[in-house]
């Protein structure tokens, strides 16, 4: 079947000698896998390597089977070329992170059009944007609601965050409850918008403690989510 569609590239793997396997995040498919025979070679082809950078935003002509196996590209172009992402040393790095995340919790082959426009339209801020050290903190917080595990927030007075409840209690449920500045630190952030995140100052342990915490809560949440390889890059960049 002859399909087009937006899609956002999650990943890709070499294979063989010449080839690569790209999973991408499409906005009428839901997550697909593509097999790209002989790209790593070829310099006369329609596709190119650099189309398939983390997160790249593309428009594609494809061939799905759907029957589970490598589907096929035909021609694939960059929807919103960005100016930063992937030449700015803390974005990319921040993009491998994300890419990451992202591969460990997108599971499904199915469409999910709020999901995929929420991926979209952070991308497109990140790479408009300069103060991004706390991007990824507002990013996997918001992530976790188009999954179907955001925080409860109602009763966020109390002193106390249980992680697999996913509420505020007054008092301590073991090994699952944190409390302290970082419990605070992401009440702050529930309150807060992309837009409002480049006036918005944490001290550099408080960041990776939250961090920390929200890897922990996805890893809890979610079956076979594992912490990111690149996690020591990123806390090193923002240390």
């Amino acid at each position: 079947m002859q399909v087009t569609t937006q899609a956002i590239v999650i990943s890709s793997l070499k294979y063989a000698e010449a080839d690569l396997i790209v999973s991408c995040f499409t906005k009428s498919y839901g997550l697909k896998s593509y097999l790209l025979r002989g790209i790593l070679k070829s310099r006369k082809g329609k596709l190119r390597t650099s189309l398939f950078q983390p997160l790249t935003l593309l428009q594609l002509e494809a061939f799905h089977k759907d029957k589970g196996a490598l589907e096929r590209i035909n021609e694939a172009k960059v929807m919103i070329p960005y100016q930063t992402l992937h030449t700015d040393v803390i974005k990319s790095s921040l993009l491998l992170f994300l890419s990451e995340v992202l591969k460990n919790s997108i599971k499904e082959e199915a469409p999910n059009p709020t999901l995929f426009k929420y991926i979209t339209e952070s991308m497109i801020w990140l790479d408009a944007h300069n103060e991004v050290a706390n991007f990824h903190l507002l990013f996997l917080l918001k992530l976790s609601l188009y999954l179907g595990f955001y925080p409860d927030f109602s009763e966020n007075e109390k002193r106390y965050f249980n992680l697999m409840e996913g509420n505020f209690q007054s008092f301590s449920a073991g090994d699952y409850a944190e409390e302290g500045s970082v419990v605070e630190t992401l009440k702050a952030l529930d309150r807060l918008s992309f837009e409002e995140l480049p006036s918005w100052n944490i001290s550099k342990q408080n960041r990776m403690e939250t961090l920390d915490l929200l890897l922990k809560y996805y890893q809890i949440h979610l079956q076979g989510f594992r912490k990111p390889k690149s996690l020591p890059v990123l806390q090193q960049l923002f240390h």
